[in-house]
């Protein structure tokens, strides 16, 4: 390792010498390395890097310009509408999320670099769909309380397989955080649905009586939502 100093800029190199005659100064990754014949010392080494100081500077700031920026790691749906999700690598201790016009933008601590992508985003993707479920099923739960005059004895928000919602013996209702992927209206229904097995465990005619009276184009959410259980 090799130090290059002068008032206000310090480049660190790396000499890998080999038998070639040509030297050649590389930079990637933001680490400069400087490959060079066998036979070059230490100082002439050091008198080329120095010629080379102004573009090995700007390869360098480069680099650390590029690391700043956000990087598109996919498309997720929330609340019915598609987000870009965005993600950069910062030293910081814990993960920031903002939403801003139809982009997540999200910074995460250098060490999620270890992590596989797609293992990456499908746990910020479930991370955003916790939090914003805590918000909607919470909502919907308190509005369909209000508007039916009963609720469950508890509910809870597990994720489950093919599954958006279901009621217990127990009268207990669970919900799906990945329901937050449709729109509002179909989060609203599946409580309701939910809401009417506490008192109809079957889809009865009474069932769908609560159904259509307070949610009379539930076919269409229906179809929407098919081949999942709620």
């Amino acid at each position: 390792m090799n130090l290059l100093k002068n008032r206000s800029e310090i480049i660190t190199y790396t000499v890998d010498k080999n038998i070639n005659n040509n030297l050649c100064i590389c930079v990637q990754n933001g680490e400069v390395v400087v490959q060079a014949p066998w036979y070059f010392s230490k100082n002439q080494i050091q008198e080329i890097v120095e010629e080379k100081r102004r573009w090995i500077l700007e390869k360098i700031k480069e680099y650390e310009a590029k690391k700043e920026e956000y990087i598109n790691t996919g498309i997720v749906k929330i609340l019915g509408e598609n987000y870009s999700i965005n993600i950069r690598y910062k030293n910081i201790k814990t993960l920031t999320v903002n939403v801003e016009e139809g982009t997540i933008k999200i910074e995460l601590p250098n060490k999620y670099k270890k992590v596989q992508k797609e293992e990456l985003l499908n746990l910020l993707i479930e991370k955003i769909y916790n939090v914003v479920a805590q918000r909607e099923i919470e909502g919907a739960m308190e509005k369909t309380r209000k508007l039916l005059g009963y609720a469950p004895e508890d509910y809870e928000i597990i994720r489950m397989k093919n599954t958006l919602g279901k009621c217990s013996e127990d009268k207990k209702i669970t919900i799906n955080p990945d329901i937050v992927k449709y729109k509002q209206e179909i989060i609203e229904y599946v409580v309701l649905h939910e809401f009417a097995h506490l008192k109809y465990k079957t889809h009865s005619k009474r069932f769908y009586e609560i159904i259509k009276e307070h949610v009379p184009n539930y076919e269409e959410y229906v179809k929407e939502i098919s081949g999942l259980q709620y």
